[in-house]
């Protein structure tokens, strides 16, 4: 999520002093986190449904951008995978891969391939780097980065959007036919500018140019900001319905129903550093939704 080149405007003039304030002025990101053990996470053989699914796949793989990354849900302006939904390694977090894997398992049998600025153009390359793990899982979240542009002129249009997505399941298919897939809806990216813009530093960051086309002027609510996130949001929505459309056609694979753009991030679900990634709070709270739809029976 962010721009490509978020990275590369820590030189901008005024990040320093931006910076500064974030280092002295919010709490660490140690944030409280869903229970370290949900009710529903029991252990359970692994079970292949009728369906060909197997609610216990045995390794995982994970594609995607800077959600999937941990981007600044540890530190500012930093990709902290220890943190990720998918694959981390954190207790407080617990990974779709610490519930499916064990600890061990998930050092052990568990790849991010996920890249922060990543759309969805960059999915085939991701997968084919996946595909050589072998994973009997792979998890899927990129769009953000489709819709986060310069201007809503530059967002990725749908069908090249679709391209993109159905290309990376003909990769995936091609080598690993029985590989199941968890692709995960793109976040709502007006509830995150409605939610972030109470920030008075959240907003400092959101100038240094994350994500736009959403974010530009946070307080501006004139017709034509209001419609500029309209269209972004329109624009997420469409995204979404790709990937439900793109994963009905195969047998194994399953969304999240839309429950991450669904769900209503709060600020302690929200990064401290920049008010729009997720926290290690909010990473778990995809995990636990992710854990769900893949354990889910029928």
């Amino acid at each position: 999520m962010g721009e490509r080149d978020v990275r590369g405007r820590r030189a901008r003039a005024g990040t320093a002093t931006v910076l500064a304030l974030l280092l002295g002025a919010v709490l660490p990101a140690c944030q409280s986190a869903p229970s370290s053990q949900d009710s529903d996470e029991l252990a359970a053989p692994r079970a292949r449904e009728q369906t060909g699914w197997d609610t216990r796949p045995a390794s995982l793989a994970a594609v995607g951008d800077s959600i999937t990354r941990g981007f600044d849900a540890c530190s500012v302006l930093a990709d902290c995978p220890e943190a990720s939904w998918a694959t981390g390694s954190d207790p407080g977090v617990r990974s779709l891969a610490l519930r499916l894997l064990g600890e061990r398992g998930a050092v052990e049998r568990s790849w991010n391939h996920a890249v922060s600025g990543a759309r969805a153009a960059d999915l085939p390359a991701q997968v084919e780097r996946a595909v050589q793990d072998r994973p009997e899982l792979l998890t899927v979240m990129v769009g953000a980065n489709d819709a986060c542009r310069s201007s809503t002129r530059h967002m990725t249009k749908v069908a090249d959007f679709r391209k993109s997505v159905e290309e990376a399941m003909e990769i995936l298919r091609a080598e690993l036919p029985r590989t199941q897939v968890y692709m995960a809806s793109v976040p709502d990216l007006k509830r995150l500018w409605s939610e972030g813009r109470t920030s008075e530093l959240g907003k400092q960051v959101w100038a240094l140019g994350i994500c736009r086309s959403m974010l530009s002027e946070p307080d501006a609510v004139d017709r034509k900001s209001v419609k500029r996130r309209a269209k972004v949001h329109k624009r997420v929505k469409a995204y979404n319905r790709v990937l439900a459309q793109v994963c009905a056609q195969d047998r194994l694979c399953r969304t999240d129903g839309g429950a991450v753009f669904d769900f209503r991030f709060t600020g302690t679900q929200l990064s401290p550093w920049d008010w729009f990634h997720p926290s290690r709070n909010g990473q778990a709270h995809i995990a636990r939704i992710a854990y769900r739809a893949v354990t889910a029976k029928g």
